[in-house]
Order: C-alpha cells, then structure tokens, then sequence
C-alpha cells in the first residue's frame, strides 16, 4: 500500500489547527504531522519532517504566510480567512496548489486533498508525460472538475471497475479477489481509476491497526 501523504498544518490558532489536523486523518491516504503555529516554527518542521503537502494560514504572528509561501520549495495550499482578491493572487502567484477560505466544513477539505492525490498520482508515473496527462493533472487540483480520460480502458481495468457494485466499498484485496487478479494489480488499476475520478477512496476503520482504504463509485 502507498505511504499516506504527510500533511504539515501552520495555524497560530491551536483549536482551529487541532480541528483541521482531525479532517486531514479522517482523508484516505492522508496523515496529519503535529500542527505549528508560527512560521519560524514551519521552516523548522519542513525542514525536519518533509512533509509532503503543507496546509498554511496566512494570518501568523512573526510573518505573512504569503511572505513564507515564497520561500518554501514543497507543496502547499492556503487555509485562511483572507478573501481579498490581492492575497489570492499573490498566492497563486506564489505557487499556491489551493486557496481554501475559512470557515470551511470538512467534506471541503476533503474534496482539497483528494485533488491533490489525483494531481501526485498522475505526475507520479514512470517516464515521460503527455500534454494530455499535463492538463489532467492540472484539471485534478479542482475539485469536481475531474474528467475522464479518453483514452480507453484495457480489459482488465473495465474488469476492475464493473466489479464495484453501486452503493457498496472494497478493499484491493476483495476486488482482487472478484476480478481474478492480484492484489498488486488491483491496486495499480484502482489508483488509475481514482485518478480519472471513476474510483472514490474512502477509510474504513476497524477495532486497531491502521485505517483501510475502501474503493467504491463516486456519491455511493
């Protein structure tokens, strides 16, 4: 199975930083690191930790997270109350993946990050990309703006994809199991489908261990 995605939050607000901490661990695929509240103490982290996506207000008491945004070589989205149409810009501007206005509910933060898995698991295949694969991984930042790829299915990734029953969720190993294929496999197909938004990724979680992620069609 994949490493979770490591997810730094920068908040000077402990409660809003806790809460937001608790919407990230309840995203498959996504860990939350232990949240900080200044941006001397992000650099410190980010240079510690590497984490993988970093979720940073831009209200915090010793600079602008839009001054730290420029100097950070990693992956970040703005949380924040800022709704000026200058701080927006100078996000993106910046290199911002995504500008997230507070208050914002937790499926809204979800549909963020698993944007953001779609966008690292199209730029994370082997060899040399296609324009076509360029722009789905750009569509793949917007939530609700996947569309499917034209290009069409191999007989085992139709076979993958007919095996989920509407309204039901599997595990790699059960669809696996139901295609006649190994786990391996109906892992790497799963992950392409979830890819081209025809897959959702949901967290099951049991009495210990780690969550499972479950796979089943979208708005089951």
């Amino acid at each position: 199975m994949p490493e979770d995605y490591r997810v730094l939050i920068v908040d000077d607000d402990f409660h809003v930083a806790k809460l937001h901490a608790a919407y990230v661990d309840s995203v498959a695929g996504f860990l939350s690191l232990a949240p900080v509240g200044s941006a001397s103490l992000a650099l410190q982290a980010i240079h510690s930790l590497r984490p993988d996506l970093v979720l940073l207000d831009v209200y915090l008491p010793d600079a602008s997270g839009l001054d730290l945004l420029q100097q950070l070589d990693v992956d970040t989205m703005i949380l924040s109350a800022a709704s000026d149409a200058a701080s927006l810009r100078t996000a993106f501007r910046r290199g911002a993946l995504g500008y997230l206005l507070k208050p914002f509910t937790a499926d809204s933060l979800s549909q963020q990050l698993r944007s953001y898995a779609r966008y690292r698991r199209i730029l994370g295949q082997a060899g040399v990309l296609d324009q076509e694969s360029v722009e789905r991984a750009k569509r793949a930042l917007i939530p609700g703006d996947v569309t499917p790829s034209a290009k069409p299915r191999s007989a085992t990734e139709a076979a993958v994809l007919e095996s989920l029953v509407p309204g039901e969720q599997y595990s790699a190993a059960e669809v696996a199991m139901r295609v006649g294929v190994s786990r391996a496999t109906a892992q790497r197909y799963l992950s392409s489908l979830a890819d081209d938004g025809a897959v959702d990724i949901q967290l099951r979680y049991g009495t210990t261990g780690r969550p499972e992620h479950r796979y089943g069609l979208p708005g089951q």
